[in-house]
């Protein structure tokens, strides 16, 4: 376990880095171009690349030794950081205050690349769960992951911001950069205990897809989780594109921004709980409990205009987020052969946030062109208008609400689902770790 925890805050300081880094570029983006339409188009990239590169850097994983990929990782994000320097360096700042600037597409490139590279690392601590910690103590193992995440987002959030306001974006590159030397230089102090690697004629042949998604098919009722975790992301993609309209509908800027930083401790505290009490004896049957709790809270905080019912809704639905992330890792890495892992995790990786974007890039004109208007000058306001409100904001409410209802259904149907009692019944056996062979 001391090297498990080792690595864990190894892990830790390097996606504290990455968030900062991608949070700070996004803010110093819009601060040089006042463009909503330059950030959103990072959002969009950002996880579009993630969706899409979950396939291969989880081929990494699996082509490597755990160590040898999170150094890789690591020296990946020094040469990203290092040229994003250089640009930044050599470019007249006047070129970073058009959106158009190609200079600035390079710049924001170079920063993207050195954050997604971090993945790498990601994808190979699920895997190193597995190596390190038994099996009856993963679940609270993969608690704390969720807790080291949820510090890097909430610490992220908050420097992030400071640092661009008073320092300025080359010392935010700068920082970057010590960062990631001391995060590759205490990597080379730990050392993890791996019996091998599965060895490929060539690096195509590892990425093996089909190979990936034949292995997933092995065990029944897996690829029904990781598409109901999809789904999920498709509607958690909701909250992505609107929750700040909607937040900020009732508080100004500073306040919200304020709350957010003390909502994110939902993370930390989510996480802090799954370390402490595990998952139980039926983490599927956690899994499904925690999602029906957060499309209920979907449903009731916004039936009013309130802060206080937003603020303790998200607060709870944030706690829950670790409990299912926990759930998904812990059963794929008793389920799935250790030699694979890496690569299903990058495929479940890359299946379910393709999701995000895609959402996000629709959700906004759907609430545009016709919740909106049906909360404004629509039939909602004769029907519900009395009791439940009229505007712009009562419309995203009452999208909200939409969301959550479907999400409550598509559960409970999920949780009645021949998918649902397979894999429950798989994980209950304790030779399941010998059912998903190489292929």
């Amino acid at each position: 376990m001391k090297t498990f925890y080792a690595v864990l805050i190894n892990s830790l300081a390097a996606s504290l880095t990455n968030t900062f880094v991608w949070f700070a570029v996004t803010f110093w983006v819009y601060l040089e171009t006042k463009s909503v339409i330059a950030t959103s188009m990072m959002a969009g990239i950002y996880f579009a690349t993630v969706a899409v590169s979950g396939f291969f850097l989880g081929s990494i994983v699996d082509r490597y030794k755990k160590k040898t990929s999170m150094m890789l990782s690591g020296i990946f994000t020094l040469i990203f950081y290092g040229l994003s320097l250089l640009i930044y360096l050599t470019t007249p700042a006047e070129n970073f205050k058009h959106d158009d600037s190609l200079s600035l597409w390079v710049f924001i490139v170079l920063t993207l690349f050195g954050a997604i590279t971090g993945n790498i690392r990601s994808i190979a601590l699920s895997t190193v769960v597995t190596i390190l910690v038994e099996e009856e103590g993963r679940d609270k193992a993969n608690g704390l992951v969720g807790t080291a995440n949820g510090v890097s987002f909430l610490v992220a959030s908050i420097f992030s911001g400071l640092v661009i306001g008073f320092m300025g974006m080359l010392w935010m590159i700068i920082l970057a950069l010590i960062c990631t030397v001391l995060v590759i230089l205490h990597l080379t102090t730990i050392h993890i205990h791996e019996k091998g690697i599965v060895h490929t004629d060539s690096h195509l042949e590892s990425i093996d897809i089909p190979g990936t998604i034949k292995v997933v098919r092995l065990v029944p009722g897996l690829f029904g989780l990781i598409f109901f975790n999809t789904f999920n992301n498709f509607l958690g993609g909701v909250f992505m594109s609107l929750m700040d309209a909607y937040g900020l509908s009732m508080v100004s800027v500073q306040t919200w921004g304020i709350l957010w930083g003390v909502l994110s401790l939902g993370f930390i505290m989510g996480g802090l709980a799954v370390a402490k009490v595990g998952l139980g004896k039926q983490p599927m049957k956690t899994l499904f409990v925690s999602n029906i709790v957060m499309w209920v809270i979907t449903i009731i905080f916004p039936v009013q205009s309130s802060i206080v019912l937003l603020a303790v809704g998200m607060f709870v639905y944030l706690c829950l987020i670790p409990v299912v992330e926990a759930t998904e890792q812990t059963i794929l890495q008793k389920v799935i052969p250790h030699e694979r892992q890496g690569r299903v995790f990058g495929f479940a990786q890359s299946i379910e946030q393709a999701a995000s974007p895609i959402t996000a890039f629709m959700i906004g004109p759907i609430a545009k062109f016709v919740f909106i208007p049906f909360m404004t000058t629509g039939a909602g306001v004769k029907l519900i208008g009395s009791w439940f409100g009229i505007g712009s904001d009562r419309g995203l409410a009452f999208l909200f609400i939409v969301t959550g209802l479907l999400g409550l259904i598509v559960t409970l149907i999920a949780m009645q689902s021949p998918a649902y009692k397979a894999l429950s019944r798989i994980y209950q056996k304790p030779e399941t770790s010998e059912m998903a062979p190489t292929v």
